[in-house]
């Protein structure tokens, strides 16, 4: 009988500080996340220093939480894993410099991992018979992908956004029409007391990639759109703008995605990232791959928003293919998915 890997897993790119012991890669026995958003609301958006200073005050508490509630303790883990990048730098730094610190104290292996590689990973939590090959569209705050997942930790992307994520879009929209940060969730909300097919808003094709996303020009768009409406002195429906926006990403993004998966054969298509928890997109992504004989897999809401669980998975895939960092490992604000 093969004995059982424990991975200890950290998450410190934006404005979560989050720690998670995983087994085997797809058993997590703790996820302990301590959430900034309530101190960035404030601000309109996370603040890059103060994200970085309260990462510091809480990654150690976080991490005894995460060891505890795993009955573990440092000397039962085979592996550290950490995010390196991408994301915020200062933050990152905080999870690096304490992973090493663990790695270095306890003798134990070191797994840098890609932040949105530990987003397609949420995918084998809940879903263990989930394998690759398989097609994942990533959406978040800063990222939005469509990727083929050829293997464990073996990518291919597809198509990118070409300007904002799609969670950036949401965020700006949010922020347009007074309901604050964090966007995405408020305009899912605010989306069901609205009339999705009220504003005909843009749905952006590259012509030059097929696979390719583009949210600028919607988002100019609804801004135009208040913007119409108060120099003529129009009442402005806020749910109507909000669920015909929402509807405006969410049929690109089920468009593209849907086409890729139908392009490469693959017939499974998984969903990761922030956006990802987005209700109409789940529903919509939901119907097209049943029209389409698609199977649709995607992680819980508390497995979407950044976590330190879905590193630990990655980590272990990592781990498993004999993948080690040094101590010279550092922070990758603008890490690119593939590299190394």
């Amino acid at each position: 009988m093969e004995k059982d890997v424990l991975i200890l897993a950290i998450e410190s790119s934006c404005d979560e500080t989050a720690a998670s012991v995983v087994k085997n890669g797809r058993t997590v026995l703790s996820n302990v996340i301590s959430s900034q958003i309530a101190l960035h609301t404030l601000y309109g958006g996370v603040v890059p220093e103060i994200a970085s200073r309260k990462h510091i005050e809480k990654i150690n508490q976080v991490i005894e939480e995460a060891l505890a509630e795993a009955q573990v303790t440092l000397d039962d883990l085979d592996a550290i894993g950490v995010t390196y990048g991408p994301g915020l730098v200062g933050a990152l730094l905080v999870g690096v410099a304490e992973a090493k610190a663990i790695s270095y104290a306890k003798k134990l292996p070191l797994v840098g991992v890609h932040h949105i590689e530990g987003h397609i990973c949420a995918n084998y939590i809940e879903n263990k018979e989930l394998e690759p090959p398989f097609i994942c569209l990533v959406v978040s705050g800063g990222h939005t992908h469509l990727v083929v997942v050829e293997d464990y930790g073996k990518y291919k992307i597809l198509g990118r956004t070409r300007d904002d994520a799609a969670g950036e879009a949401f965020d700006k929209v949010a922020r347009a029409i007074g309901l604050g940060y964090p966007g995405g969730p408020k305009i899912d909300k605010l989306s069901k007391e609205g009339n999705p097919d009220a504003i005909a808003f843009p749905r952006a094709k590259i012509v030059d990639a097929e696979y390719d996303f583009s949210f600028s020009g919607l988002k100019s768009s609804v801004l135009n759109y208040l913007n119409s409406c108060q120099m003529k002195g129009e009442e402005i429906n806020r749910a109507d703008v909000a669920a015909s926006f929402q509807k405006a990403v969410t049929d690109v993004l089920v468009q593209n995605a849907v086409h890729a998966v139908n392009s490469y054969g693959l017939k499974k298509l998984a969903i990761a990232g922030g956006v990802a928890s987005n209700s109409s997109l789940r529903a919509a992504m939901k119907d097209a791959c049943a029209e389409n004989g698609i199977e649709f897999y995607y992680p819980s809401p508390i497995f979407c928003t950044d976590n330190a669980a879905m590193i630990g998975t990655a980590a272990y895939y990592e781990y498993m293919a004999g993948v080690r960092s040094g101590l010279d490992l550092n922070a990758v604000p603008n890490l690119k998915l593939g590299e190394r």
